[in-house]
């Protein structure tokens, strides 16, 4: 008897420890427990150390209220202009009411990420695709819009949706590539058309310059040359003035005239004495008295410039 006791107290104990230790619950930061109660909806339980009644209670679902990022599959996608591309995204949620999430939808990963991509067919079929490169912000915006007023009885928020890959056919991106690398020529041929026709401008330019620097220094040197035989001239005619006034000054002083007449003497027995020295003819006055009266008439004529 005492043995059949201990071996029904042992198996006692030990079943109110495995039920505690099933009851015994710690829910982790961040996480959230769904407590049901002979199958209804009993309590939420949050982050901390909670017991739940033996045998009556059970944790239903297990929630984490973090943002999660969920990986949306590739689909095909027909843009407005009937053209098939496969788009990929990522989409972030998050559980604000796990009650909901737990009895609003079954579950509620899959049915953001069909929603996720049914609204990215009907945006993308809105562009063409050329189009549908440049309105990404735009069409990320659209499907949050609507994947979240649609999640909204099931407790979840979108946050955000980005798309990583838009893939067209082979033979669009073929294309797409003869018609990149052809605006590209056409750019460099217009940059190189441009770069020489500046080129052009600024020779020209330079050219124009360079002309108008030589005619403005051709123009300095031909003043600076008129100016200088100006100034030559002025001063030789001074000179030749000052010349003259002291020439005159001294033929009307005393013994000028005097001075005047040996001058002429002499300067017409030399010119005498060479005409005789080059010619073999040469013919003599008859009467060199004419020479004194040449001397005279010549000495008349300074005496009246003189005067």
């Amino acid at each position: 008897m005492v043995s059949g006791s201990l071996i029904f107290f042992a198996i006692v104990a030990f079943i109110v420890l495995v039920a505690v230790l099933k009851t015994a619950i710690v829910v982790p930061q961040k996480t959230a427990f769904i407590v049901e109660r002979l199958g209804k909806y009993r309590t939420t339980l949050e982050a901390g150390f909670h017991v739940l009644m033996p045998f009556f209670d059970r944790i239903a679902y297990r929630h984490s209220l973090k943002e999660q990022a969920i990986d949306v599959p590739p689909q095909e996608c027909i843009t407005k202009d009937n053209i098939a591309v496969s788009v990929d995204g990522i989409l972030y949620m998050q559980v604000m009411d796990p009650v909901k999430a737990s009895y609003g939808i079954g579950n509620y990963l899959f049915a953001t990420t069909q929603l996720a991509q049914t609204t990215m067919r009907s945006e993308m079929g809105k562009l063409d695709l050329d189009r549908s490169f440049e309105e990404r912000t735009s069409i990320n915006a659209a499907i949050v819009a609507a994947v979240d007023k649609a999640s909204d009885p099931w407790g979840i928020k979108v946050t955000r949706y980005e798309i990583k890959n838009i893939t067209p056919p082979r033979t669009i991106r073929d294309a797409m590539e003869k018609q990149m690398r052809a605006e590209r020529e056409k750019r460099a041929m217009i940059a190189e058309s441009e770069g020489e026709r500046q080129a052009k401008i600024n020779r020209a330019e330079g050219e124009r310059q360079q002309a108008i620097a030589l005619s403005e220094g051709e123009r300095a040197r031909r003043i600076n040359e008129a100016e200088g035989r100006a100034k030559e001239i002025l001063l030789v005619a001074e000179a030749q003035a000052a010349g003259i006034e002291k020439v005159a000054t001294a033929i009307n002083g005393e013994g000028g005239i005097q001075s005047v007449n040996m001058q002429l003497a002499q300067q017409y027995l030399t010119q005498f004495g060479n005409l005789a020295k080059t010619n073999n003819t040469m013919i003599i006055p008859s009467d060199l008295a004419n020479v004194a009266g040449v001397i005279k008439a010549c000495s008349s004529i300074v005496k009246g410039t003189a005067g």
